[in-house]
């Protein structure tokens, strides 16, 4: 049996006083890496779910996107890319902004406005302005390129450096892989494009905000244009106008007279019809139908077979920018009978049918040699329409009449009708100043909101007492709309609100005309040959409305037949009065019976 062993008080005290052995290596590594023992607390538990959020959430997001079927996918990333749109909206915004702040309050404090230095400055602003607003609409798509385009008809109030940049956006802006094409055509046709086409070419002849255009043939051997949408633009335009809303909103704040908001919403309607192709078919289809006299005017046919939602396939059809002037002369056509039959062909759909294009840019407007050797236009891009009633037609047809014959009275009436009400009185202060300025030795007049409506519908000054002598706007003239579009604007954004909704994109129809005509060198008097259609399609309204006095055809051809003549007659008396006029002050001066003066010659000159 083991029994324990006692040791005497020396042994004992000799075992103790033995040092310890070395440790081994492995415990010695072990001490080094082991922190020291302390007193454990309880982990927070954010410590313990951040982690595995981080980690969870991007790992079930990504087998999510991987399982998903392709449309989405393509949903996801719309809302992923939609956070990095409008980062760079609000970045470009802002950096223009301050690049405009710092020209005018740094670089040029102190500076003359109209010297050689201020207008460089100004110049290399307004060009980064307009490349970041170019680049930052191809980048974003979409809806940033309709407005960009919109932008390009403004030539008469925006600086050149934007026009000349942001023309890049109407007919080329940006284009798709073909992947996304096939998958389109899988999606809407349950096909691909090899299989409903005879040929088509997977390069784009033109992209532009909304679809890019493919060029392909039927199986019969028909040559079409297959016009195809990008295929997340539909899940991107929510996104996209809530984004142009937060900016508008954002931009108010900081400038309390751009209220274009308004405008926005006004719009969001009409911008959605464009995503829908079959309404694009029908309006093509509608507009041929209504302009068939003009036998110069052509609208490809649609091919229904071949369409959906997002695809519209019609005939394919030759032809030059509206504004290639090089192009039109080398076919041997006249400028200006282009430009005349571009101005008829619109001014119809205002002024009488109702059924109005909105979208009429250089790239939606083809010329071509027809077959009597005379230009054709070429209607393309139908997505945009808006009908005006017939009550806004009748009293849009008599105020362009009594604007070109400066009838005060019937101007404040038919403005009225339009729904553009207000009270002249004496003008105050700057507005005074302004409305005296480009006109001397007129008397001054209220800018009351007939007048700044009749203005903005002109695109050029219309002045109680004076008659154009022509239809190119004179310096004088291009100085006083840019003024009083600067100094009026809170007066115009009224007006603006105060119209019928449809009549904002008639505005956007007749500034774009202009601005085309402008290209073309101003060859025929618009005003003059616009006011020719309001009175046609006026009196041809009054002769739909009277059906029982003007039952024959030949009397309603008739009535028409007098409006012109009575609208002649008046416009030839009015030169020919102011003519007479003219003369008889040049010889009472030239007698010495008038005294010379300066106001007085600058009158004559008007």
């Amino acid at each position: 049996m083991w029994r324990p062993v006692r040791l005497c008080r020396f042994h004992s005290a000799l075992l103790q006083s033995r040092q310890k052995p070395w440790p081994c290596p492995a415990a010695f590594f072990r001490s080094l890496r082991a922190p020291p023992a302390r007193a454990s607390r309880p982990t927070p538990l954010w410590r313990r779910v951040l982690p595995a959020t981080m980690v969870g959430v991007p790992l079930l997001f990504g087998v999510y996107y991987v399982t998903a079927e392709a449309r989405e996918k393509r949903k996801l990333r719309i809302a992923v890319d939609g956070i990095r749109r409008f980062g760079r909206s609000l970045r470009i915004g802002l950096n223009i902004s301050l690049d405009y702040w710092w020209c005018t309050n740094v670089t040029l404090r102190g500076v003359e406005e109209n010297s050689p230095g201020y207008v460089e400055v100004m110049s290399a602003c307004h060009q980064r302005a307009a490349d970041a607003l170019v680049a930052g609409a191809i980048s974003n798509g979409g809806l940033y390129i309709k407005l960009g385009q919109g932008l390009c008809s403004f030539n008469h109030l925006l600086p050149p450096e934007y026009i000349q940049t942001l023309r890049v956006l109407e007919d080329k802006a940006l284009t798709r892989n073909l992947g996304e094409v096939d998958q389109l055509f899988l999606e809407d046709f349950h096909a691909l494009p090899s299989e409903l086409f005879q040929e088509f070419d997977y390069q784009p002849i033109a992209a532009a905000s909304l679809a890019q255009v493919h060029r392909a043939k039927l199986h019969n051997g028909t040559p079409v244009a297959v016009k195809v949408q990008y295929a997340d633009l539909r899940d991107r335009f929510d996104g996209d106008v809530h984004t142009l809303e937060l900016l508008l909103q954002l931009v108010g704040l900081m400038h309390p007279s751009f209220g274009f908001g308004w405008v926005l919403q006004d719009l969001k309607g009409t911008l959605a019809q464009e995503l829908d192709f079959e309404n694009e078919g029908r309006n093509a289809e509608r507009c041929a139908q209504e302009l068939k006299h003009f036998h110069y005017v052509v609208v490809p046919r649609v091919y229904w077979e071949k369409c959906s939602k997002r695809v519209l396939t019609a005939d394919f059809c030759e032809g030059c920018k509206i504004n290639d002037l090089v192009t039109i002369k080398s076919q041997g056509l006249e400028v200006q009978d282009v430009a005349q039959k571009l101005v008829q062909a619109f001014a119809e759909q205002i002024f009488y049918t109702g059924f109005i294009h909105s979208d009429p840019h250089p790239g939606n407007v083809l010329v071509r040699k027809g077959p009597d050797g005379k230009a054709e236009l070429v209607l393309l891009d139908h997505g945009l329409y808006q009908f005006l009633d017939e009550k806004d037609r009748s009293a849009l047809c008599q105020l362009w009449r009594a604007i070109i014959l400066r009838d005060d009275a019937a101007m404040k009436t038919h403005s009225a009708a339009l729904g553009v009400e207000g009270e002249d009185g004496p003008c105050e202060g700057e507005q005074a100043q302004l409305a005296a300025e480009p006109w001397p030795g007129f008397p001054s007049v209220s800018p009351a909101d007939y007048l700044l409506f009749s203005e903005v519908l002109m695109q050029r000054p219309v002045r109680l007492g004076q008659l154009w002598g022509s239809h190119l706007l004179s310096r004088e003239e291009a100085a006083y709309m840019q003024a009083m579009a600067r100094d009026h604007f809170d007066n115009i954004m009224v007006v603006l609100k105060e119209l019928p909704r449809p009549m904002l994109l008639v505005l956007r129809n007749i500034n774009t005309v202009r601005s085309i005509v402008t290209v073309l060198g101003n060859p025929v008097d618009r005003y003059f040959l616009m006011a020719k259609s309001a009175i046609r399609g006026w009196s041809r309204l009054v002769a739909t409305a009277y059906q029982g006095i003007y039952s024959s055809s030949l009397l309603r051809h008739v009535k028409v037949f007098w409006e012109l003549f009575k609208f002649e007659v008046a416009l030839r008396l009015e030169t020919w009065g102011m003519r007479l006029t003219s003369l008889m002050v040049r010889i009472l001066v030239h007698l010495g019976l008038v005294p010379q003066n300066k106001e007085l010659y600058q009158y004559l000159e008007t």
